[in-house]
């Protein structure tokens, strides 16, 4: 099969063939076309994955091209995982909130509507040419943040697609690692949205461990996600890191007024890796690509591909629609969830309901990321408006006409479709 990746000049894309050479006896790729609109940065990263499969002794031809519509010809599967204006973007997404006294984080909040502003019409562009020169029933993997709101789009546009985050097989590392187990055989059960979730069970050859972490380690738990390990314990589940964002708001933007923009600090990291791949006696992934965040996120997307094309009906941590798994969310809501994925796509596990303490802010985000993802495809500032109105981290109409006038002033010119409605 033809796999294509967008976005291929990543510093994750050598973490991309280690995922793929993973899977090799459930997937065969027999072409990598990796396209990437920075032609000298592809050549690095792709003279980096080349080294990797030989030294892997994987005879696939690798073609690194600027050119979009060649390398999603006749693909069986399109792989996206770009980001809009690069860190430069990434930094002014999380200074502009801090001013206005809210989070400045890149996938939720005002930082993260300015990433979907920009990236939603990109990644539909990709997806409609896709539908158009990929092979019939091709897959589009999306890990581009925001996931859920881009992969809410994709689905409303009527694309074949899927979104995935790392958050749920991070977890799974972790715990494997610290039972000494392999990690198939750790199972990670959350709910709610991309970077909205609360993992409910995680069960180490079926049976739940969860409780009993909750019960002896809530300290330790609660250090790894920046909560109070009281909060843990009431709420009984594991929140995801993004979650302190909400529990502990005011702690967490003086906080980051006092430390260094993280996209700072990924950029230095980005440099780094750059200059790793760049030498060519390097073949093997550096282990400085942990500290670039998002780990394990390319192994995921291997993992996922392999299920949907070898129709093995594995389970995955996944963003789809909701269609009635949790109740109090529209039907066309996208949820991430543990899913059976197989041939024919995702299909939610069961799930109990949902406590209403963690159910208010799911349907106050997911009617954030509806009108998100609308305000992205239309080009309404009015839109734009609704959406920073409806976030639980904003939700006050003088932060959401500051906010507005900052998105706008530091990134209005990778925001084209609003051209018509400037300054309304």
């Amino acid at each position: 099969m033809k796999i294509t990746v967008i976005g291929a000049g990543s510093t994750y894309t050598p973490e991309l063939v280690s995922g793929l050479w993973n899977e090799r006896e459930r997937l065969t790729v027999d072409e990598l076309w990796l396209m990437d609109v920075d032609g000298p940065r592809l050549e690095i990263v792709g003279g980096m994955v080349r080294r990797m499969l030989a030294r892997q002794g994987a005879e696939v031809p690798v073609t690194l091209t600027t050119d979009r519509t060649a390398a999603i010809e006749g693909a069986d599967a399109v792989l996206i995982q770009l980001r809009v204006g690069g860190q430069q973007a990434r930094l002014q997404d999380e200074l502009f909130p801090l001013a206005c006294g809210c989070v400045g984080q890149e996938t939720t909040g005002a930082g993260g509507l300015a990433k979907a502003l920009r990236t939603v019409p990109v990644v539909l562009d990709i997806a409609r040419e896709a539908r158009e020169r990929a092979n019939p029933g091709a897959w589009i993997v999306d890990f581009t943040n925001p996931v859920g709101i881009n992969t809410r789009a994709l689905l409303d546009d009527g694309h074949k697609a899927i979104g995935l985050c790392n958050f749920a097989i991070g977890v799974q590392r972790w715990i494997a690692r610290e039972r000494g187990v392999e990690p198939h055989r750790v199972e990670v059960d959350p709910v709610g949205l991309n970077h909205l979730s609360w993992v409910r069970h995680i069960r180490v050859d079926g049976v739940d461990v969860l409780p009993g972490m909750i019960e002896e380690r809530a300290d330790d738990l609660g250090r790894r996600g920046g909560v109070p390990a009281e909060l843990i314990r009431d709420l009984g589940v594991l929140p995801s890191y993004y979650l302190k964002y909400y529990y502990t708001h005011d702690a967490t933007v003086a906080e980051m007024r006092a430390s260094t923009p993280r996209a700072t600090v990924v950029a230095d990291v980005e440099r780094e890796l750059l200059a790793l791949y760049a030498d060519p006696s390097v073949d093997t992934k550096p282990p400085q690509l942990e500290a670039r965040g998002g780990a394990f996120y390319s192994e995921a997307a291997t993992a996922l591909l392999a299920s949907l094309v070898a129709g093995t009906g594995d389970n995955h941590v996944v963003n789809v629609r909701n269609r009635g798994l949790i109740q109090g969310l529209a039907d066309d809501d996208v949820v991430e969830t543990l899913c059976r994925v197989d041939a024919s796509g995702a299909t939610p596990l069961p799930q109990e309901p949902v406590a209403p303490e963690l159910l208010g802010l799911i349907q106050h985000v997911s009617s954030y990321e509806r009108l998100a993802a609308r305000a992205a495809e239309t080009g309404d500032r009015r839109l734009v408006r609704m959406a920073l109105l409806a976030h639980p981290l904003v939700g006050q109409w003088d932060r959401v006409t500051a906010l507005e006038e900052g998105l706008f002033a530091t990134g209005g010119d990778l925001l084209p479709q609003f051209a018509a409605s400037a300054g309304r």
